[in-house]
């Protein structure tokens, strides 16, 4: 935003890329990566890999996969490769929109971001997708 920060988490699908869920937050607190979360298991089933974060290895985030029978992976520390998919999002979220804009509001922001991930998910072309937007190929 033009002044202050917003904590952005997304639940991705690797193979895909495709976005599964996604919060903004004012704090760092886990309440609102555990929401995201609990959006992609409900809708696509168990998660995959987490960051070393302290949201991702909260008591928040880490029940719901205990309470599924999920066993959790954590990346190791300092294996950014680890991670690099979203990290891969990340970049192309800032150099392609959130670096042209400053928004004055958190809803402003968070109308922005859902205009964008749904232009991500469904009709950016990805070239590890053959050209083709991840929500393409998801389904």
């Amino acid at each position: 935003m033009r002044r202050g920060l917003l904590y952005l988490v997304a639940v991705m699908d690797w193979h895909i890329r495709k976005v599964l869920s996604w919060r903004i937050s004012k704090t760092l607190e886990a309440d609102f990566c555990a929401e995201a979360l609990n959006e992609a298991i409900h809708k696509f089933g168990p998660p995959m890999n987490t960051d070393q974060g302290s949201q991702f290895t909260s008591f928040a985030w880490s029940e719901r996969p205990r309470r599924s029978g999920v066993r959790i992976s954590v990346d190791g520390k300092g294996r950014f490769l680890d991670n690099a998919f979203i990290e891969q999002l990340w970049r192309t979220l800032k150099y392609e929109y959130v670096y042209l804009h400053a928004w004055e509001t958190g809803s402003e922001t968070k109308a922005a971001i859902q205009k964008w991930m749904t232009f991500y998910n469904h009709q950016r072309p990805h070239s590890a997708l053959g050209g083709q937007p991840p929500a393409l190929v998801y389904w």
